[in-house]
């Protein structure tokens, strides 16, 4: 079966960010949105706002804001992909297609680290995207609600890495 062709949203980044997170591929509900991690019971919004501050509940482009005050970026693996619903697992492994992080390195020259929001993110940067830059890589449970940890042990991993 042939999903439909799906493509990603640009980047949230402002050229000073020092901080990448990639997730793998925006939700269903998230491309409808336009809005990076738009389902409400994926935590995302939830756990950077207790490690940045911010109010979670807040309008998309003033928790957008407060992302790029605190020097984050925020991105996804593939630009391109066929998928039927919003599972990693439902992603045709031949249609992916990785953003060009060549050009967004060079453009965000201060970025030293790199998280993964979940495997399918690593797993898939790892396969396609052909980075050999000194950066440090790490990855992260997955904020999304199909990843069953416990919101605090989450929190606590991601206050870890970012902080």
């Amino acid at each position: 079966m042939t999903g439909p062709l799906l493509e990603g949203l640009p980047p949230i980044a402002d050229p000073d960010a020092r901080v990448l997170i990639l997730g793998n591929m925006p939700s269903v509900m998230s491309l409808a949105a336009r809005q990076y991690y738009g389902n409400p019971r994926n935590a995302f919004w939830r756990i950077t706002a207790d490690i940045f501050g911010f109010d979670a509940t807040a309008e998309y482009s003033d928790r957008t804001a407060a992302l790029r005050r605190s020097g984050v970026a925020v991105w996804d693996v593939l630009r391109l992909c066929r998928r039927e619903g919003s599972l990693d697992s439902a992603i045709e492994s031949d249609s992916m297609v990785a953003n060009d992080f060549e050009s967004f390195f060079d453009a965000h020259p201060a970025i030293d680290r790199v998280f993964f929001n979940g495997a399918a993110a690593e797993k898939n940067f790892v396969r396609l995207a052909g980075i050999d830059r000194p950066l440090r890589y790490r990855r992260l449970p997955s904020t999304s609600p199909a990843q069953t940890m416990r919101y605090e042990d989450k929190l606590r991993v991601w206050r870890e890495a970012l902080c």
